[in-house]
């Protein structure tokens, strides 16, 4: 299972809720495959082949969005639940997290990069949908055989997901 979307969108909070809860081995792509202390990006190859590796294991629940890696990801999936929550509340929840996790690495990030905001992250949050949206479209639409989509689109309808599924987070 896929969850994208946004930073800031929940996707960390609800991929961990549905971990639990399903006994699918949690992955996120930033603290597993990106980033290294420092804040140091990984080399796009071994990213990829990472990622590849993890994709083949027979059950998980992947944590992150990058669109460039959605053809290794996509095809190994049975769900992509995509969060695409108003990106005032992303911001709101970037904000929040920057002050509760001051000077700390969070749990689904490498350690050693202890969480930070500045203008470049804060512009992809507001642009999201109109820059990365398109290219995950295309990647879904492109998928064949076709992999089962879940919007959620307010932290509303992913509390009734998560209410059905008798999840609490």
């Amino acid at each position: 299972m896929l969850v994208i979307g946004c930073s800031g969108s929940g996707k960390s909070t609800l991929s961990r809720a549905l971990s639990g809860a399903l006994g699918l081995p949690y992955i996120s792509m930033d603290r597993e495959f990106f980033w290294m202390p420092g804040w140091r990006l990984r080399e796009r190859a071994e990213i990829r082949q990472m990622i590849a590796e993890a994709a083949a294991g027979e059950r998980w629940i992947m944590d992150g969005t990058s669109p460039g890696t959605l053809d290794l990801r996509l095809p190994r999936a049975d769900l992509v639940v995509w969060m695409r929550m108003p990106r005032h509340l992303c911001l709101a929840r970037v904000l929040k997290r920057r002050l509760q996790y001051s000077g700390k690495s969070r749990p689904e990030m490498a350690e050693g990069c202890p969480e930070r905001i500045d203008m470049e992250f804060l512009r992809y949050i507001w642009n999201f949908e109109r820059t990365e949206s398109p290219e995950i479209m295309q990647a879904l639409e492109a998928c064949n055989p076709p992999v089962p989509l879940l919007t959620l689109r307010t932290p509303a309808e992913t509390a009734a997901v998560l209410a059905q599924l008798k999840i609490a987070v």
